[in-house]
């Protein structure tokens, strides 16, 4: 994107681009007919459980004005709002994390003013919400999207890591209240005698840490030996509600001899109780908060737009990655002016508004690429095998598929032309067609086999349309009226959840790679090159590294030190607005260009594996099949951001050429994309597997790791 700040001028833009595709992006969803609620089952669960347990977090802090109802219906209100007349349909929008964190932060300084009081809080974070859309249609009317992207990888996953961290705060605190007695309940129940409390707290860790564990056991599935693809596909996929459902049915089990309050569950008023649309009608309190709290009400204002613009536009971004090679054109700056209208209309409800959120939205977009690639695999494979039955060879069958996925492309004048068509054919299929001598005459699946061969040549490409986001958001929606069924939930499953939500968004954080590394013995840090990682481990030397994760843990603690501060714990936002120029400016003077380019690299880049047996991997190849339905994308996208995976290698060239003396070896999938990283000789103190002769230490004699050390210090 380029950065451009005429007023106006991005809104103007992205109207435009967007208005000539509004039509075709409900035609889109509909064509697609029932496929697409395989999508929209699946994001709906993936934002409905997160905000079903940010409601139970807003109740306990709010002491019960904000509850789950109102977390739902902000929801459901903003996802169906921006579904309709959004710029990216793409994008999905949910009451997140930091919104929490700053509600709870106006709670309890609200509650401690006699002139406000729990009574004004909602009217006064009204306030709050008009000063904050006033900032949002500033940004968006001065194009302050164009900018995103100096918010690079360092600002990025610290904040991923702090959210993890108030995550694993929020599970370890609801399991410790587990113990207590909550606020506001008569202690002379029988549920709270002291026997029950520790029998309700020893019952709340078996829930949390057995939705804990087969939850993120589930998240693997697509791993397993058990079961058919399409099994292990639904667990993967569904396996975290399923979960909660499970450990939910569980907390039932010993409820005929034990007292009725316990475990303890979902505490939530029904939407049609009395009393439960007081919040509603909040706006006829608004000029009831005092002058003095309306202007100091700008304060919080400008952290939460910070935190919008931050989390609105990276959430965008992602969900737009130039992996997903999407057709389309993007939607930054209206959707943030969008974004204000929404915050306005959730503060005069009194319901805390929704912002884009992650890993939900680029997973919506993934999810909708595996949509699409199942739409023209189905039609490729119907070409492929009627070209065989008229005996065309294997150019001509080729060109009957190329052809067949023009016609699938959706013919727009106005949209951005694909990026690429299907991909060459395997350099192993020509060569072993040619040495059969089937190169121009007839060919068949022994040559060709459409089941494996045809997902190597689709390229990603995504269902760009509006409809899974509509029915998704309809779907929250519609727990509001489900909260007597929500209420059995045990409020343990929900902190075994935020934990499972700590855990899961760790994977594909270079900083939390780079913190495990420093952990790692030098004698063991060979390891880390015999699977996928990033670039920087190879390129980096090991004690720049460790001094960049040390000034990143540093100032990570710092930030998570201030949520801890009463007052000024609002001001977090700041510091991670703060990076920008701490990253521009200071952090050159410290580090290398190229390291530091390498460390804060704006994709992420990795480098592939390294095969230390590829005979056998071979043979364990020429059996398999390849992925199927949802696992197209799911080995490249990372689980914490959502970000595509780029597998490069920067110190690996290929000077030879690919052997075709053995067919089986053209069988495996997979084994292109490993490559040989020359460094394993100075890691592991022996030859490469490639090499021939034996190295001069055996398997068996350790050696130090040279890992991130310079050459000049190896030749000492």
């Amino acid at each position: 994107m380029e950065e451009s700040f005429v007023p106006f001028g991005g809104i103007k833009n992205d109207l435009r681009g967007r208005l000539m595709c509004y039509k075709q992006d409900w035609a889109g969803g509909f064509r697609a007919g029932f496929r697409i609620l395989a999508p929209t089952t699946y994001i709906f669960f993936a934002s409905a459980i997160p905000v079903i347990s940010f409601g139970e977090q807003l109740e306990r802090d709010t002491e019960g004005i904000l509850t789950a109802v109102q977390t739902l219906a902000s929801t459901a209100i903003c996802g169906i709002i921006h579904s309709i007349i959004g710029g990216q349909p793409l994008l999905i929008l949910g009451v997140a994390e930091p919104t929490v964190i700053m509600y709870t932060f106006m709670f309890n300084f609200a509650k401690e003013r006699p002139d406000l009081g729990r009574k004004l809080f909602l009217a006064w974070t009204g306030w709050v919400c008009v000063w904050t859309a006033i900032l949002l249609f500033l940004l968006a009317i001065l194009g302050a999207c164009s900018i995103i992207n100096r918010f690079t990888r360092v600002a990025g996953e610290l904040f991923g890591l702090l959210i993890a961290m108030l995550f694993m705060q929020q599970a370890i605190k609801g399991l410790v209240d587990e113990f207590r007695i909550p606020k506001q309940e008569n202690p002379k129940l029988t549920e709270f005698i002291p026997s029950w409390r520790f029998a309700n707290g020893m019952f709340a860790l078996v829930l949390s840490f057995g939705l804990l564990l087969t939850a993120l056991r589930s998240r693997k599935a697509r791993s397993w030996r058990y079961g058919t693809g399409w099994l292990r596909s639904f667990i993967a996929d569904y396996g975290v509600p399923l979960m909660v459902l499970i450990w939910t049915a569980a907390s039932y089990i010993p409820a005929g001899s034990v007292p009725k309050g316990i475990p303890r569950r979902l505490l939530s008023p029904n939407p049609w109780s009395p009393g439960a649309y007081e919040n509603w009608t909040v706006i006829k309190n608004m000029l009831d908060v005092p002058v003095l709290y309306i202007v100091g009400a700008f304060i919080p204002a400008t952290m939460i737009a910070v935190l919008y613009y931050f989390d609105h536009s990276v959430a965008s971004q992602l969900a737009q990655q130039k992996e997903f090679n999407l057709r389309k054109p993007p939607s930054f700056h209206y959707d943030l002016l969008l974004l204000g209208f929404l915050t306005i209309m959730c503060g005069l409800l009194g319901i805390p508004p929704s912002n884009g959120v992650i890993p939900q939205s680029p997973t919506h977009t993934k999810s909708l690429a595996t949509l699409k690639h199942q739409l023209l695999r189905n039609r490729l494979v119907a070409t492929a095998r009627k070209s065989m039955r008229k005996n065309s060879s294997l150019s001509q069958l080729y060109g009957n598929m190329q052809e067949a996925y023009q016609q699938m492309q959706t013919p727009l004048i106005y949209q951005e032309p694909s990026a690429q068509g299907l991909k060459e054919l395997k350099e192993s299929t020509i060569q072993l067609a040619s040495s059969m001598g089937a190169i121009d005459a007839p060919v068949d699946e022994t040559v060709f086999d459409v089941e494996k061969e045809i997902d190597d040549l689709l390229p990603v490409e995504v269902k760009e349309q509006r409809l899974s986001n509509l029915l998704q958001a309809a779907a929250v929606g519609g727990c509001v009226a489900a909260m007597p069924i929500l209420k059995m939930i045990p409020t343990s499953v929900l902190w075994g959840y935020f934990a499972f939500m700590a855990i899961e968004s760790l994977p594909g954080n270079q900083f939390w790679e780079r913190i495990l590394l420093f952990f790692t013995a030098p004698s063991r840090r060979y390891k880390v090159l015999e699977e996928y990682h990033a670039t920087f481990v190879e390129t980096v030397p090991f004690k720049t590294i460790a001094i960049f994760t040390i000034f990143q843990t540093t100032y990570l603690l710092i930030c998570f030190g201030i949520t801890w501060v009463p007052i000024a714990g609002v001001l977090f936002p700041l510091m991670i607005m703060l990076l920008v120029p701490v990253r521009q400016y200071f952090l050159p003077k410290f580090f290398k260009g190229a390291h530091l380019q390498d460390l804060d690299a704006a994709e992420y880049e990795e480098s592939p594996a390294l095969p230390f047996n590829l005979a056998m991997e071979g043979e364990l190849g020429a059996g398999a099949t390849l992925a199927e339905g949802g696992e197209i994308l799911d080995e490249i996208i990372t689980r914490s951001r959502g970000e595509i995976r780029h597998i490069c290698c920067p110190k690996i060239t290929s000077s030879t050429a690919t052997p075709t003396k053995n067919p089986r070896s053209f069988q495996s999938p997979r084994l292109s994309e490993k490559a040989y990283s020359p460094r394993i000789t100075e890691l592991r103190g022996e030859l490469s597997p490639r090499s021939s002769g034996r190295g001069k230490s055996s398997p068996g004699e350790a050696r130090e790791s040279n890992l991130g050390k310079s050459p000049h210090s190896s030749n000492k």
